[in-house]
């Protein structure tokens, strides 16, 4: 009769187990998302068109690679305390670029994977001001799907279609 009611009591609490960390679950599926389809778009876009500029005041594809992954690593270490790795150019070959933004999703995922609901308010250091965990790596998570926005406007433009859409079809 106790195993039968140990069995009850840990179905009946499992649903409860699982709605713990219902912020920092939320903000992790957001990232893996995120980063899935921004990294397959630096790996589809052809080296050739890593210099594209949809007018002369845009950024290149390159350019926004560079910037996506020097934010995120910049956005990610702080959250674990790590260095980060400097910054590559646009002008990179895209095997380096493409390196760079898998080194900065790599931080970010260190930095989301530790993130629970318990300590998703810890503050942590920004380059403007102190923000909490989950503020901090869900704005990195937003400021990305910016960037992939860009980038999919680029590959509409040279005639590609994105990894977004893709996957829809």
């Amino acid at each position: 009769m106790i195993r039968c009611s140990a069995l009850v009591f840990a179905v009946a609490i499992a649903p409860l187990q699982a709605q713990q960390n219902l912020l920092s679950s939320e903000a992790q599926q957001a990232w893996a998302r995120t980063k899935a389809k921004t990294v397959a778009a630096a790996e589809k876009m052809p080296e050739e068109h890593y210099a594209f500029k949809p007018s002369p005041e845009s950024q290149s594809f390159g350019d926004l690679v560079a910037h996506t992954a020097a934010a995120a690593m910049r956005t990610c270490a702080s959250a674990t305390g790590g260095k980060g790795a400097a910054p590559v150019e646009g002008s990179a070959s895209k095997a380096v670029l493409v390196a760079a933004l898998a080194s900065a999703v790599a931080e970010c995922d260190k930095a989301n994977g530790a993130m629970t609901d318990a300590n998703a308010t810890d503050m942590i250091e920004g380059r403007r001001a102190a923000r909490s965990r989950l503020g901090t790596l869900y704005g990195n998570t937003v400021h990305i799907e910016h960037e992939y926005a860009q980038m999919a406007v680029h590959m509409r433009l040279k005639g590609l279609v994105p990894p977004s859409t893709a996957r829809r079809r």
